[in-house]
């Protein structure tokens, strides 16, 4: 292939990469760096998978770059907030992922792009037989026919411990894990893995089958299980069920790690993964997560939220846009520097949930950045403290979505989407009534659908992520009469 980039790249990118516009300006056409000449374009493809639908590709061989184009310019932000703090490898090699300064990628009159084509169309047939991705009418819970969200895995050439956080780590990438057992079969390590969705499912097992979690060893072999849900009794070493933090631990069983770490010394060197950003380092390998706070062990709760619009923001707005994707006990505003908050999560599973899907998302007309605090908790004032209400304590609101165990709202959560979900609408309210609501609250209304099936739910599709995000904080839990408060979601569907 010649190594000028197409029309819409006009073959410059690659050389002032450095001059690329600053990461606050995204753009769905991403471009990457340093990959490795051997690689195939089903690998590129598969780096943006987990993140939405990816539309097109363009490999400069010659050059180790490649450009990326995703289906909307929220999925390539999801992606690039996931890459920028775990570089992903292909082959064991970085790869750098930064946003192109193109708006599409047009490759129609190029050479040599039969095989990208063959392989964007490969993934897109799978895709079309799914709403989770491709954007179809309302029915919220359509999935590939006949797949089921449980995968099989089994672990060959163990010579490193992979623990049920290991597995948790690796495979949250490709959406949210419900449910892992572990368990040792025809003397060989093996999991059941069940996520919310059969399409995550999909995507992890077309990613991760026949990957090496380090180098040369450690060997997944992916299948989809016969059954269709798990039933998971105690939380422990052995198995562990995501939506149920209240389960026992069973009868004292013994925990997995120190035999397996006796067994293979404790001071097992880091190894140099395979798999990149699924990559475990030696903490890990001896029974801790090297990602703080993921994998629902005991890990930081709280968030550093920055960047926020100090005029428009408010302890209230910020439970309910993190209440998205946990339950959130605390809020604190910073009394000297207002643009900085501080989130406390129920725990460090949903904190690193939140921070995931909302770093990044624009608020108020600024970009959002969350991290992990250095606070174990936020303290509330000390009686007579000065504090402007900028401290709430939510502990005991009637809001959260996740107190009740098992609750189906686990397996709703997605990124943020111009496409909100409604429900709990009262028979009486109208079209007209909840468009009017939402144009009253500043947004602008692109499609409006009520399901077919159930008319206490509906689809309201708004100008922007962003005037979502702001709608939401606005209208949950909104008054609608007749005893319903409105309950607003972030959906997976377009109308």
């Amino acid at each position: 292939m010649n190594s000028s980039t197409p029309s819409a790249a006009n073959g410059n990118d690659s050389k002032k990469f450095k001059r690329d516009r600053p990461p606050c300006s995204p753009s769905r056409v991403l471009h990457l760096r340093k990959i490795p000449c051997d690689v195939t374009e089903a690998e590129i493809i598969s780096l943006g998978l987990p993140f939405g639908k990816v539309t097109n590709l363009l490999m400069l061989k010659g050059k180790s770059q490649a450009f990326l184009e995703m289906a909307s310019e929220e999925a390539a932000v999801t992606m690039v907030n996931y890459y920028t703090p775990i570089t992903p490898h292909l082959r064991s090699q970085p790869v750098y992922i930064q946003y192109s300064n193109h708006r599409e990628l047009k490759t129609d009159n190029l050479p040599n792009q039969a095989r990208a084509q063959a392989a964007l169309q490969a993934v897109s047939a799978v895709q079309s037989g799914s709403l989770a991705l491709s954007g179809g009418p309302s029915n919220e819970g359509t999935v590939l026919p006949g797949q089921s969200p449980v995968l099989r895995i089994i672990i060959e050439n163990l010579f490193y411990p992979v623990t049920l956080e290991v597995l948790h780590q690796i495979f949250s990438k490709f959406g949210t894990v419900l449910k892992i057992i572990t368990f040792t079969k025809n003397n060989q390590f093996q999991a059941l893995l069940q996520y919310a969705d059969p399409v995550n499912a999909h995507y992890a097992k077309m990613a991760l089958d026949g990957q090496n979690i380090y180098n040369a060893c450690c060997t997944l072999r992916i299948d989809f299980s016969k059954l269709t849900s798990l039933n998971v009794k105690y939380n422990n070493d052995k198995s562990r069920d995501f939506t149920r933090l209240d389960l026992p631990t069973g009868d004292g069983q013994p925990s997995l790690e120190p035999p397996m770490a006796a067994a293979f010394g404790l001071s097992v060197p880091a190894v140099p993964g395979a798999l990149g950003p699924l990559t475990i380092t030696s903490s890990a390998v001896t029974g801790r997560m090297a990602i703080p706070g993921a994998g629902g062990i005991p890990g930081n709760s709280v968030l550093l939220v920055t960047n926020l619009n100090p005029d428009l923001i408010t302890p209230h707005g910020l439970f309910i846009l993190f209440g998205v994707y946990g339950d959130v006990h605390r809020v604190k505003i910073m009394f000297n520097k207002k643009e900085n908050a501080l989130v406390q999560m129920a725990d460090a599973n949903q904190a690193q949930l939140a921070m995931n899907h909302l770093s990044g998302q624009r608020l108020y007309g600024k970009v959002l950045r969350a991290t992990l605090s250095k606070h174990q908790a936020v303290q509330l004032p000390r009686e007579g403290q000065e504090d402007q209400g900028l401290t709430k304590d939510f502990s005991n609101s009637p809001l959260h979505r996740f107190k009740k165990p098992g609750s189906k709202n686990f397996q709703n959560i997605f990124p943020p989407s111009a496409t909100l979900h409604l429900s709990n609408i009262p028979p009486s309210v109208t079209v007209d009534d909840l468009k009017n609501l939402f144009i009253e609250a500043g947004c602008s209304v692109k499609a409006f659908k009520f399901f077919q099936k159930d008319r206490k739910m509906a689809l309201i599709q708004l100008g922007s992520v962003e005037e979502a995000i702001q709608a939401l904080i606005e209208l949950h839990n909104h008054d609608l009469g007749e005893n319903h408060h409105l309950r607003v979601s972030f959906s997976k569907s377009t109308i």
